[in-house]
């Protein structure tokens, strides 16, 4: 068994004296999350490009989806597989599957291939999340952690403002190829520094795999996520492809529950949701996520479309909320780390949160860039005291045996989150905007928005004036009942978090006897905590 080795004895200082490899680890580690999260923002920008050269626009949303799907699919099954085999070269295997589909991709000639690899590419993607946060889980001592998924939170920020601005210069000067062979020089960097420098226990799992159990929750997952994908969209919520997907998924959820009660190795053992703060942080993750990314695809579109903003930047319309976030996430790690006291966070960010989503509910055709500009930073500040230490207490919370599953299960809700945000929202945004066109441009109105509610800028630069000013209106309304729901359901996360017990964290103990390495004291702070 080995550790990374510390040069000092005795009881652990503060974080900011890890030894040299504990920070090579952790600059890996945020390589990393940084593909994990910069990749899906290149593409974006890059899909036009792609599209006018290997055709297939009809297949365009499967490029998407199918790498979502296989991303949350493989979630829950990376984090079981790390506390079963070692978290290291589970890990790096994961990065490895996500080069190889991102390599393929870049060299993909039709969109078929490119929507086969993309999957390749996601089931990848799945590892990299959970274990990024898993491994600083081992690593680092629990009231040191908060700091660390701090920036962690920092660079998921900096992902998603410099993703478009990125995938945009790499599109125009190399080739929207080119946005995905990006990942491989930044892959192998992380894959050098992981492979010398980390040196965690390895494990050996005597039970097999629980391979019902996996196949019912991918099912399941599968099920949830083409619902929210398809519904309202390719097919009508009340469609039976829709009814079937739904009782598929509820049946395949209730076989999973079942079976997790009957197997030798469960993929998610229910009794980690025998802990109040466990099951709580997996309700405000997936609440964090609804909230989240209905945020992220409306307020671009209401900023392009009321109040004229330039689409070309679109990462930098979202500035004042994830500038916002950063800092908070920031400050949030840090205060943790220095009081060991975490609870006010959660509080504290459901209430900046219901506030901020109810003031973006507020926002009408009159609304300036600058007001909407205050209330997204209120929603960034809400998102940034939530983001890391909703995963930091749920890791808190359970046996370091079962840290993989409580990092993926945390994960999973949130990615769940996001789904069901972006499907209620859009849903209601949709429904809003065509019935204020109707309303307001008659049957041109309609006409207008009967293929999508969400125009690009030629699009609206197209419709006459009186069409334009009706279409700016109904936007407004459906901007402002998706974030008024956004702000009911937030009201969830502050219920949830004033629930919370806390559980002071401790910070390092002293070493073991003849072993000076970073996993001992990480050990002792759970047991102590949990």
């Amino acid at each position: 068994m080995a550790d990374i080795q510390e040069v000092d004895a005795g009881p652990k200082g503060p974080a900011d004296k890890q030894p040299k490899s504990v920070r090579v680890v952790l600059l890996a580690l945020m390589i990393t999350m940084m593909l994990a999260m910069l990749d899906n923002m290149i593409i974006g920008t890059a899909m036009p490009t792609i599209v006018g050269e290997l055709g297939g626009l009809e297949h365009l949303s499967w490029v998407v989806t199918a790498y979502t799907l296989a991303t949350a699919a493989s979630t829950p099954l990376w984090g079981k597989l790390g506390d079963m085999y070692g978290r290291k070269g589970v890990f790096m295997s994961s990065i490895v599957l996500f080069l190889i589909g991102s390599a393929l991709s870049g060299m993909a000639q039709d969109m078929g291939q490119l929507i086969a690899f993309r999957a390749v590419q996601g089931l990848g993607a799945g590892g990299l999340m959970v274990g990024v946060m898993a491994i600083i889980g081992d690593l680092i001592p629990p009231r040191e952690r908060g700091k660390y998924q701090g920036m962690m939170a920092g660079v998921m920020a900096l992902a998603m403002i410099g993703g478009p601005l990125v995938g945009g210069t790499i599109t125009d000067h190399w080739g929207w190829r080119w946005a995905f062979y990006i990942n491989l020089p930044l892959g192998v960097v992380a894959l050098a520094a992981i492979s010398a420098v980390l040196h965690l226990p390895k494990k050996r799992a005597q039970a097999r795999i629980d391979y019902p159990g996996a196949a019912l929750l991918t099912v399941g997952i599968t099920a949830i996520v083409l619902v929210t994908t398809w519904g309202g969209t390719e097919y009508a919520w009340t469609s039976a492809r829709i009814m079937e997907l739904i009782g598929i998924g509820v049946a395949a959820l209730v076989g999973f529950v079942f079976w997790q009660t009957k197997a030798a190795e469960p993929v998610v053992p229910l009794h980690i949701f025998r802990s109040r703060n466990f099951t709580l942080m997996s309700v405000i993750g997936f609440i964090t996520g609804f909230v989240m990314f209905g945020a992220t695809l409306f307020l671009p579109l209401y900023q392009q479309s009321v109040q004229g903003a330039s689409a070309t930047n679109s990462g930098l319309l979202l500035l004042p909320m994830l500038g916002a976030m950063l800092v908070t996430s920031m400050v949030a790690g840090r205060v943790t780390t220095n009081t060991g006291r975490y609870k006010v966070f959660p509080v504290l960010g459901s209430v900046l949160m219901v506030v901020g989503l109810y003031l973006l509910s507020t926002m009408d055709t009159g609304t300036s860039r600058f007001m909407s500009g205050v209330f997204m930073a209120v929603v960034g500040f809400g998102m940034g005291c939530l983001m890391q230490i909703t995963m930091l207490v749920a890791q808190n919370s359970v046996e370091m045996k079962d840290m993989g599953v409580a990092s993926s299960s945390t994960t999973l809700f949130r990615t769940l989150g996001s789904s069901f945000g972006v499907a209620i929202m859009g849903a209601l945004f949709n429904n809003r905007v065509q019935d204020v066109m109707a309303e307001r441009a008659g049957s041109l109105g309609s006409k207008v928005t009967e293929q999508s509610a969400q125009l690009d800028a030629a699009s609206l630069a197209k419709l006459p004036e009186a069409v334009r000013e009706a279409y700016q209106h109904a936007v407004s309304a459906g901007t402002q009942s998706a974030f008024l729901l956004g702000a009911v359901i937030a009201v969830l996360s502050l219920v949830a978090a004033v629930f919370v017990k806390e559980v002071p964290l401790k910070g390092a103990g002293p070493a073991a006897p003849g072993r000076e390495g970073v996993n001992a004291p990480a050990r002792e702070g759970v047991a102590e905590s949990v």
